[in-house]
């Protein structure tokens, strides 16, 4: 979920606590420990860095992290969570992909590069592609309308993610963060309205205990590990679904290997000053699974947003390329 999503801020250098690494047989004892620990520390002095990588080596598995208990705003990488929920409806026949959903001002959200301007009915598996691939925030409204927002709570909960937080709905996120009270949506023209023009003192923090999008890298890394195993899908075909949406998400190809199956969702926002990056998901090396996430968090100005973005996405690539050979 964000404002502008393809762009991040810079920030002055921020003092970061030195990252960790813990291994077993030094990433089967090719060195690759000490390059991962080093991919690691590099990310390390982006601001407000936390992340985890664990691989799931057979015999010599190894985790790698620098703070990843530090509960961050994640932004639209909660979305995995509405896709789960929606596909476990599925699963219970309670709902289908083929079933139309409705498109106009009523569900219309921010930051929706498929739907906003469309109006009209379009399948449900459309609109899951769309919230995953595109990271749209319309479809997000009605994929979470449809799966039911406490039903998608209740996978958190029931996946043991104490840190993490969704929102009533992008919309009543935005409208929360311009200043209406807590639950109102101030609907598609209202919300326009406030974000563009926010009252004096009105704007509201993004990470909060309210309407947010919160999480930490081993509550992330924690859901894709149980996930990706079809720990909370009933039939094959619906982790085969859950596969095919996620291996969609569009940051995938920018970070993991070439050539390397992959599946995540990434998030990011700017709003008033605070600026957030986020990319948690699962790269398979040969047979092993490496699950991984990456969160930055800053206030800043909006120059040299360039520079810092490509300053993430090659501190990532370089921990996940490290993590490929590591494991081997």
């Amino acid at each position: 979920m964000t404002l502008n999503r393809r762009t991040l801020a810079a920030l002055a250098a921020s003092t970061l606590a030195a990252p960790s690494i813990v291994s077993r047989a030094a990433a089967q004892g090719q060195g690759g420990g000490a390059r991962v620990q080093a991919a690691v520390a590099r990310f390390a002095a982006l601001p407000s860095a936390s992340c985890l990588v664990v691989a799931d080596h057979s015999t010599a598995p190894w985790q790698a992290a620098h703070l990843p208990t530090t509960r961050l705003f994640v932004g639209s990488a909660v979305k995995t969570f509405i896709l789960a929920q929606y596909l476990r409806e599925v699963e219970a026949g309670r709902l289908t992909e083929d079933q139309q959903m409705k498109i106009d001002d009523s569900v219309r959200s921010l930051s929706s590069p498929v739907f906003l301007n469309l109006t009209g009915t379009t399948p449900a598996r459309s609109v899951l592609e769309a919230m995953i691939a595109h990271s749209d925030n319309t479809a997000t409204d009605m994929a979470l309308a449809a799966a039911g927002v406490d039903k998608v709570r209740a996978l958190i909960a029931e996946a043991g993610l104490g840190a993490t937080q969704i929102p009533n709905s992008t919309r009543r996120l935005f409208s929360w963060l311009a200043g209406a009270p807590e639950g109102v949506d101030l609907g598609w023209e209202g919300v326009q309205r406030a974000v563009a023009a926010p009252p004096a003192g009105a704007a509201r923090p993004a990470l909060n205990d309210h309407q947010t999008m919160a999480s930490t890298a081993e509550d992330m890394v924690r859901w894709y590990r149980q996930a990706l195993r079809g720990t909370y899908f009933k039939k094959p075909e619906t982790l085969l679904e859950f596969k095919r949406i996620q291996a969609m998400a569009d940051a995938i190809v920018h970070v993991v290997p070439p050539d390397t199956i992959a599946y995540a969702k990434g998030g990011s926002i700017e709003w008033a000053g605070f600026h957030c990056f986020c990319l948690p998901g699962q790269m398979i090396v040969g047979k092993v699974p490496v699950t991984f996430c990456f969160t930055i968090n800053w206030t800043g100005p909006d120059d040299g947003v360039g520079v810092l973005f490509k300053s993430y996405v090659g501190a990532v690539a370089d921990v996940l390329k490290e993590a490929a050979q590591a494991v081997g």
